[in-house]
Order: C-alpha cells, then structure tokens, then sequence
C-alpha cells in the first residue's frame, strides 16, 4: 500500500521548498521511497524523546547542514513536520520544539 505525503501545515511546506533544490530533491525521493514503506536513502535519526512516537529526522551533514523531521507511524500519511538549515553542532533545540509543537498538531489531526 502507498502512503501519501502530507505538509503539517503551510509554514512546514514553506520551509521544505526554501530548502536547496538539490535537497529538496535528495529529501523528496527518501519520502517517495518511505510512502513506499522502504528505507530512506539519506541517514537518518529516530526522534522519539525528543519530538515523539514515530518522528524521523532526515539528516544531510555539510556546512551547512539539513534536516527534515516527518513521522510516517500513522495510517496511510507521511506527515511532514519541520525542515531546516542546521548550522551548529549540537542539537538545534528550536528547531526540535517546532518539530514537538507540530507533532502535537498532527497528533489532534489523527484523532479528529
């Protein structure tokens, strides 16, 4: 069965599509592939403490470095929750609270 993917809200759609073409591109295909239910192809990181349940983060290292945060845990969606420009090393801590605030979004979506 394929999954669709879907923006949380605007806000996560616009920052996906200020993304780089070529990670956007990268980031798009590991999103077709886990509607797929296959792997990404980039690396990746299981966000469970520090969003939620079933929350991935797909990582693309450099200078500087790109994430996008998506749960693909429920029913037949990918939800797309938060991309963006990560430029320190260690854990970009609002960009995780914009992550858990719209999981949160997603989780009252589910249930509605």
């Amino acid at each position: 069965m394929t999954k669709k993917f879907k923006f949380i809200n605007n806000q996560s759609k616009k920052e996906f599509l200020a993304l780089p073409d070529v990670i956007q591109k990268r980031f798009a295909n590991d999103l077709n592939a886990i509607c797929q239910d296959k792997e990404p192809f980039s690396k990746f990181k299981h966000l469970k403490d520090s969003v939620g349940i079933g929350a991935v983060e797909l990582i693309e290292n450099g200078r500087p470095a790109y994430r996008t945060v998506y749960v693909a845990k429920f029913a037949d969606t990918v939800f797309i929750l938060h991309s963006f420009t990560k430029t320190t090393n260690g854990v970009d801590r609002k960009a995780m609270d914009t992550a858990k605030k719209r999981y949160k979004l997603m989780m009252r979506e589910i249930k509605s």
